[in-house]
């Protein structure tokens, strides 16, 4: 009698739903917000508050990009930077050993940065500079912000840009 109540008990079990061990699926870009703010706005009722949201997204082999979000809510805004950072997508001209055929320098609003290949070191660099570069699976980089600019956002659109820059191995050599 037992057996036939464990039966019962496990079949019922397996029956109800199915398993969704497996079924998680990673999402296809890795994200990391670079920049949340609240912005508030004086009104003749009080004030008012939004939410900008700054954030890179990658896959972490060649394809990254920045996007800003600005919305009511957090979540909202998150989403909206997303969308947006998906759409200004690049593909980054990377070695096959994805680092950097050679040094480029950028400037955005008043953010400077110099990213060089830095054979063994893997990735020399700070604040978002560090984060886009992760993003588009750059490894043995090194880059340096030579502005005094601490604005996050300026810096991560500046290496883009001068990720953006980067010749093709292929197309130099043929040169």
């Amino acid at each position: 009698m037992e057996d036939k109540t464990a039966l019962a008990k496990g079949f019922r079990k397996q029956s109800r739903r199915p398993s969704r061990r497996g079924s998680t699926v990673k999402p296809e870009f890795d994200q990391k917000i670079v920049s949340l703010r609240r912005v508030t706005r004086v009104m003749a009722g009080g004030r008012r508050f939004n939410f900008s949201a700054a954030l890179v997204a990658g896959n972490r082999k060649g394809m990254v990009g920045v996007g800003l979000g600005k919305a009511a809510d957090t979540p909202l805004a998150i989403e909206k930077a997303f969308r947006d950072a998906k759409k200004n997508m690049i593909k980054v001209n990377a070695t096959p050993h994805m680092s950097i055929p050679h040094d480029v320098e950028a400037k955005y609003a008043a953010s400077v940065v110099k990213i060089m290949p830095a054979p063994g070191k893997g990735i020399l660099a700070g604040s978002s500079v560090r984060v886009v570069l992760e993003l588009a699976g750059l490894k043995d980089v090194s880059a340096k912000l030579l502005s005094r600019s601490k604005n996050s956002v300026n810096n991560a659109y500046v290496t883009i840009k001068a990720l953006k820059k980067l010749e093709s191995t292929k197309i130099r050599n043929k040169s």
